[in-house]
């Protein structure tokens, strides 16, 4: 492996410009966690948008399709778009942007124009994060990022937390539209924070000033692939499940398509002098370590905030209030851990802190697996309480590693590939959930009644005890049998969801390893340098 040539961080890329740094935190963090939090909280009100516009609840699910299709498709070329249009540019486009097109989406007196505004909406959410991660990544110094991406892990792991909570509680007391209206205040104070307090600083101006010189070559070849590839593996991944898979055309085209277009994207990105996606990144063990890290973390976090509701309503009868309420108990735990893991990360041996976490992750997914039917609100609280604990040891130090032997004009595209990790983690971690939890559910449910028999004695006695029970009903063996079917299928449902929690567990623990091939201990250690 080549020697990486290393050089000292260079301040003159800080785009806090004479203000505090933190006061630029605050601001670009703002718009981030809202488009954030858009990722999840329509996901608690597809019936409700699916009573006022008069649609299906199966068409209402194209309201979370279009929006997580367009977020794939231009995360992973917004560190292209910040060096061509300017990363202060692409900022404040990317949130009048995503500002008015939430406007639209609460106003949409149809599914079409709804569809259309969500995907506009994804369009401009999708830059935010990475770009918000680049800034970060140019503003602190390699000693100091770790509590700035600590603030960084408040907005992207408790942002999905609190979306179903918040989304459940306007739709209750309000109605849908304001779960998109809401958006709109913030947005414009955003854009207006953003445009007066962010610099533009000389050094990436440089930068762009060099890249236009030659003329913007746009590798219209790269674009076409990510968005077919991203685009249709989404689909494939986000319908799949309601559509059985390949007895749907529609998956069977998105897989094809999905798969030719990211196979040429890899040969031809790599073959490309100007590539829209920077994969030779991927040739830094690090960085390519932290990435696959990132893929699980997304994995983790996305799964277990859509199951643990998902078994709260399914098994227990919980309104989708109530059992978001049970993960905004777990986001308290993130926020309490936030800093500490901002404290630690460059001060301890970030190899641990990650191999702990994962270690965390793995005990409070076994603990899940030990789930009953008559668990309590603090039972499903306290794990989840377990769990959030330890994300912020995974997110912190791999965002603060990650740049660890790169070149810092290369921040913006490594962002974005971090942040493709993420989400494309969240959607494969949420497809791979629902098939493990359909499936297991057919066998637990055959499982359970295949025992259900007149031969067998505890049958027998059951049988005898509930006609009893229900003499004064008229029908007291119908009425025994329906009890003993919704038992059955309540106690079947329990398992297949302790099933999943067991597969999640497996999955921490055969990618645990990745973590020795992080190359340095400490994340401040190493300066930032050109990778090879």
């Amino acid at each position: 492996m080549a020697e990486a040539v290393h050089h000292e961080w260079d301040s003159s890329r800080s785009a806090a410009g004479r203000i505090n740094p933190w006061l630029v935190v605050a601001i670009i963090s703002l718009p981030t966690f809202m488009e954030v939090l858009d990722t999840s909280i329509a996901n608690v009100s597809l019936d409700h948008i699916a009573g006022g516009l008069s649609i299906s609840l199966d068409q209402a699910t194209w309201v979370l399709t279009s929006y997580l299709v367009a977020n794939a498709v231009v995360i992973p070329i917004s560190g292209w778009l910040t060096n061509v249009i300017g990363r202060k540019r692409y900022f404040t486009f990317s949130i009048t942007l995503f500002t008015l097109s939430s406007f639209l989406c609460g106003i949409a007196p149809n599914l079409t124009t709804l569809v259309i505004a969500r995907v506009f909406q994804g369009i401009g959410g999708g830059g935010l994060a990475p770009v918000e991660q680049s800034i970060l990544a140019d503003t602190f110094p390699p000693e100091k990022r770790g509590m700035a991406f600590a603030a960084f892990a408040i907005v992207v792991v408790v942002g999905p937390v609190l979306g179903p909570t918040l989304g459940g509680f306007i739709t209750e007391y309000s109605s849908w539209h304001w779960i998109f209206l809401i958006n709109v205040p913030i947005g414009i104070m955003s854009v207006i924070l953003v445009t007066l307090f962010v610099d533009e600083p000389e050094a990436v101006q440089e930068d762009r000033r060099e890249l236009l010189k030659t003329g913007i070559r746009i590798d219209y070849v790269g674009v076409i692939l990510v968005f077919l590839g991203l685009g249709f593996l989404e689909i494939f991944f986000d319908r799949g499940q309601r559509l059985e898979w390949f007895a749907s055309p529609l998956i069977i085209f998105s897989a094809i398509v999905a798969a030719a277009s990211l196979i040429g994207l890899v040969i031809w990105e790599l073959n490309h002098d100007d590539p829209v996606i920077d994969l030779r990144l991927l040739k830094n063990r690090n960085f390519a370590a932290t990435v696959a890290i990132m893929l699980l973390v997304g994995m983790i976090l996305f799964s277990t905030t859509q199951l643990i509701p998902q078994m709260l309503q399914q098994v227990l009868g919980y309104s989708a209030l109530d059992a978001g309420m049970a993960l905004t108990v777990g986001g308290i735990a993130t926020l309490i851990a936030v800093p500490i893991a901002g404290r630690l990360t460059g001060k301890v041996d970030v190899r641990i802190m990650i191999g702990g976490a994962f270690a965390m992750q793995a005990l409070a997914l076994w603990h899940m697996g030990h789930f009953t039917a008559q668990i309590s609100f603090m039972d499903a609280a306290l794990a989840r309480m377990m769990q959030s604990a330890a994300l912020p040891f995974l997110f912190v130090p791999i965002n603060a590693i990650a740049y660890t032997g790169l070149a810092q004009r290369s921040t913006a595209q490594a962002s974005s590939l971090l942040n493709v990790a993420r989400n494309l983690g969240g959607t494969l971690g949420i497809s791979m959930s629902q098939v493990v939890l359909a499936n297991h559910m057919q066998l637990r449910h055959a499982e359970l009644t295949y025992q259900l028999n007149p031969l067998n004695p505890e049958y027998q006695q059951y049988m005898q005890n509930a006609q009893g029970a229900f003499a004064s009903t008229g029908n007291p063996q119908g009425t025994a049998l329906a009890v003993l079917a919704q038992q059955v299928q309540q106690q079947a449902t329990m398992l297949s969801f302790i099933d999943v929690f067991y597969t999640l567990m497996i999955v921490v623990i055969v990618v645990m390893p990745l973590v020795l091939f992080l190359r340095s201990g400490k994340s401040g250690s190493a300066p930032v340098g050109v990778g090879h």
